[in-house]
C-alpha cells in the first residue's frame, strides 16, 4: 500500500480570511473551491491534506495578482500559531537547541514540512522542503514557511539579528520588494535549495527569553503531548470525513484519492477494524450534529448545510431519530 499523503493543521492559515479580504478576494469560496471548511479555521489544531493548504495558497497568490502572498500570511503569524511547541521553543537556551527542538517535533504541526540544519565553514544552512505528496506548485507555501523560521530566529535573536542571504528554488518574482523587506538580506532565486543562511556561532547566542526552570518541565509535556506516532489510516479517514462534509463531497472516492490510495484499500482497511465507510460518515456527522447544536454559535439552517442535509427540516427529524429530541431543545438543555 502506498502511504497516505501528508496532514497539515488548520494553523498554517492563520490570518487567511482577513489577508484574502485586505487584498479583495473572497477567501471562503476559495476555501471552499480546494474542499477546506472555512468553519474549520476556528480549529487549528484540525489536521487536512496539506495539498490542500499548498494548492489555495497558489489560488489565492494567482486570484490577488500577488506573487509575495505566503509572505503576506507569514507577516499575520505568531510563535504561538506552532501550538504547545511554542512553549517548548521558547524555552530552550539558544537557537541551535530551538532550530532542534523545531526539527524533532515538525511531524506535530505539518508533515509536509522537513527542516534540516547544514554546517560548514562557519556558516549554518537552514534548508527546507515542501512535500505535498503529489506534483504540485508549492513556491507560497515553502515562502510561508521560511519567513515563519525567519521570524522564529529573529524572536530568538533580536530584532537586529540579519542572515548572511537566504535562498529560494523558484524564480524571482515580477516584484520582490516584500522579500527584501521582510529577510533584509542577499536574495537567490532560482537556486539548488531554499533555505537560510547564517553564522553557525549566531546559533549560539542565549535565546533572551529562556527560563531554566521551565526547561525540564516543558519537555516532559510536549513529550507527553506530541509522541511520534503516525496517525492511522482509520484516524484520518475520520478526519477526512469531518473535513469534506460540510463541502458536500464526502465520498469514499473523495477521501481515497485525498489520502492517495485507492477506494478499496479504504474499505480493507476500515474492515479491519469492524468499521464501515457509511458508518464512520454517520458517527461523525453524529459527533459533528451534537458539538455543533449544543455550541450555539450556528444557526440550524447553518448546521443542516454544514452537514450536508437537502433541507433543515431533513435535518430536525435525523437528529431527532439520533438523539430523541429536537436540535432546539438540545440547545436549550445544553444552555441550562
Amino acid at each position: 500500500m502506498r502511504s497516505a499523503k501528508p496532514l497539515a493543521r488548520y494553523a498554517a492559515l492563520t490570518g487567511y480570511i482577513d489577508l484574502g479580504r485586505s487584498l479583495s478576494v473572497e477567501p471562503v469560496q476559495l476555501l471552499r473551491s480546494v474542499n477546506l471548511d472555512p468553519a474549520g479555521l476556528e480549529l487549528q489544531d484540525r489536521w487536512v491534506p496539506a495539498a490542500s493548504i499548498a494548492r489555495l495558497l497558489e489560488l489565492s497568490a494567482a486570484a490577488t495578482g500577488r506573487q509575495d502572498f505566503g509572505l503576506r500570511l507569514a507577516e499575520r503569524r505568531r510563535l504561538s500559531t506552532l501550538g504547545p511547541l511554542s512553549m517548548g521553543i521558547r524555552e530552550e537556551p539558544d537557537a541551535r537547541s530551538a532550530l532542534r527542538m523545531l526539527i524533532r517535533y515538525q511531524h506535530t504541526y505539518n508533515e509536509a514540512l522537513f527542516i534540516e540544519v547544514i554546517e560548514r565553514d562557519g556558516l549554518a544552512t537552514v534548508v527546507l522542503r515542501v512535500e505535498t505528496g503529489e506534483p504540485m506548485p508549492v513556491r507560497q507555501s515553502v515562502e510561508l514557511a521560511l519567513a515563519v523560521i525567519h521570524q522564529l530566529l529573529q524572536h530568538l535573536l533580536g530584532d537586529r539579528w540579519r542572515p548572511v542571504s537566504v535562498s529560494f528554488e523558484h524564480q524571482r518574482p515580477d516584484d520582490d520588494s516584500t522579500h527584501r523587506r521582510i529577510f533584509d538580506a542577499p536574495l537567490t532565486f532560482g537556486g539548488d535549495y531554499s533555505g537560510i543562511v547564517m553564522y553557525a556561532n549566531d546559533l549560539d547566542q542565549p535565546n533572551r527569553l529562556s527560563d531554566p526552570l521551565l526547561r525540564g518541565y516543558v519537555r516532559q509535556a510536549l513529550d507527553e503531548l506530541a509522541a511520534p506516532e503516525a496517525p492511522t489510516l482509520e484516524q484520518r479517514v475520520r478526519e477526512l470525513v469531518e473535513l469534506l462534509l460540510p463541502t458536500g463531497r464526502c465520498s469514499v472516492e473523495q477521501v481515497a484519492q485525498s489520502l492517495g490510495v485507492d477506494r478499496r484499500t479504504v474499505h480493507r482497511h476500515l474492515a479491519k477494524s469492524g468499521q464501515t465507510f457509511t458508518g464512520v460518515v454517520d458517527a461523525t456527522r453524529a459527533e459533528l450534529a451534537r458539538r455543533l447544536v449544543a455550541s450555539g454559535r450556528h444557526t440550524f439552517t447553518e448546521i443542516s448545510e454544514m452537514l450536508s442535509f437537502s433541507a433543515p427540516s431533513s435535518f430536525s427529524r435525523w437528529f431527532g431519530q439520533q438523539f430523541g429530541m429536537s436540535p432546539r431543545e438540545w440547545r436549550k438543555r445544553s444552555e441550562e
